[in-house]
Order: structure tokens, then C-alpha cells, then sequence
């Protein structure tokens, strides 16, 4: 469980694919603190610690098949940043809202302006999932952050993104045709189920 408050933005530095795997080994500040077998979000996908090395200050994960065709980490390139967040502490303020960080699909960044010392930052994303949704000001993850939905549409949405959070996240590397991972907020997914079956749809 998670929070989407992004710890570190860390770069890649090594990519191994083996079979319908690929190992991601990243670069972080925290990495000797981290042990194996620990959960932890990465673009907002849970994935578990594999290796560590302490002198390299590095560690490394291992995304299925299935985790690479739902989610952006197969495109990524050494140098990329990945957003990472440790799961959250029982006793933790829940600051952002409940992620899962289970995925539910890939949206595509159309439109990115600066707005007197912020950003908005638009997404286009697939509206077949009929749960799969955004309300005005509600929250969703994107890349791993929670952030507020403005200019909800039927398969768009904007955010408003302050400065701290555009350069501590992997934000400001996106521009128009940047793909990200959405988890819609599972609350939401649950409500607009139960509706749906209560309609007969």
C-alpha cells in the first residue's frame, strides 16, 4: 500500500531482459537501507527488491511480461527517471490517497504549459474500462503521484502541478507523447462498479 508521495526521482542504470522479463537496476539515495524481498512503487508499480548493493548504492526489481504490457517500464532507457516510493507505515500520515500500486493502464501525455511558475499537464487515456474513471477534483496516480484531477472529460483529464513536485518527480522529463501508468482511484473503481451492476450493465 502506498500513498503516492514520490521519495526520489531515481535514474537508471542498467536494463536486463531475460526471457519475458526485464531486470531494472536503479540508482538511489536509499539503497542500503533497502533489503530484499521489500515492495516498493516504481512509476507507481509495486514491484519487490531482488538485489541490493551498497557500495554502487544501487537496487535492482524484475517486471513480468504482464507488468511490462500494462505499464510504461518497458519503454524505459538507462537515464530514465523512475519515481519511487517505499509502502507506506501503518502509523504514517496518509498524505496523498490509497495506491495500490497495481496499474490499471497506460495513459498518453498531449499537451504540457507552464502556468506563472507551474505546470498543467494534460493525459489521453483509453476510456473502454467503463470503471475506469475521473471525477472533478478527485485524486488519481499517475507515474506513482497523487495528484488532483482538473478538467475531468470522458478520456482526459488535467492536473496542476507545483514546482516541488514537477522537479522531485520524473515530471518534468514529460512532454507531449510521453506514455505514464494511471491507477484510478480505487474507491472510485468500486463505486462505479456497484452502480453499474445496479443499472444492469
Amino acid at each position: 500500500m502506498f500513498s503516492g508521495i514520490v521519495e526520489e526521482a531515481a535514474p537508471v542504470v542498467e536494463l536486463e531482459k531475460e526471457g519475458g522479463n526485464l531486470h531494472i537496476t536503479m540508482e538511489c539515495s536509499f539503497a542500503d537501507q533497502l533489503k530484499i524481498d521489500q515492495s516498493i512503487s516504481h512509476n507507481g508499480v509495486c514491484l519487490t527488491v531482488v538485489n541490493v548493493d551498497q557500495e554502487r548504492q544501487t537496487f535492482t526489481v524484475t517486471a513480468v511480461q504482464e507488468t511490462l504490457d500494462k505499464s510504461n517500464l518497458g519503454l524505459l532507457e538507462k537515464g530514465d527517471k523512475v519515481n519511487l516510493e517505499r509502502s507506506m507505515k501503518a502509523d504514517s500520515f496518509l498524505d496523498g490517497h490509497i495506491v495500490q500500486g497495481h496499474v490499471d493502464q497506460t495513459a498518453t501525455c498531449t499537451d504540457v504549459r507552464e502556468a506563472d511558475g507551474s505546470w498543467y499537464l494534460k493525459f489521453e487515456y483509453d476510456p473502454s474500462q467503463e470503471d475506469y474513471i475521473t471525477v472533478e477534483k478527485g485524486s488519481i496516480s499517475i507515474n506513482g503521484v497523487s495528484m488532483t484531477v482538473v478538467n475531468s472529460q470522458e478520456n482526459s483529464f488535467e492536473v496542476a502541478v507545483i514546482p516541488y513536485t514537477y522537479n522531485m518527480t520524473n515530471f518534468h522529463q514529460m512532454k507531449p507523447g510521453t506514455v505514464v501508468n494511471l491507477e484510478f482511484d480505487v474507491i472510485g473503481k468500486y463505486v462505479a462498479k456497484i452502480v453499474r451492476q445496479q443499472l444492469g450493465r
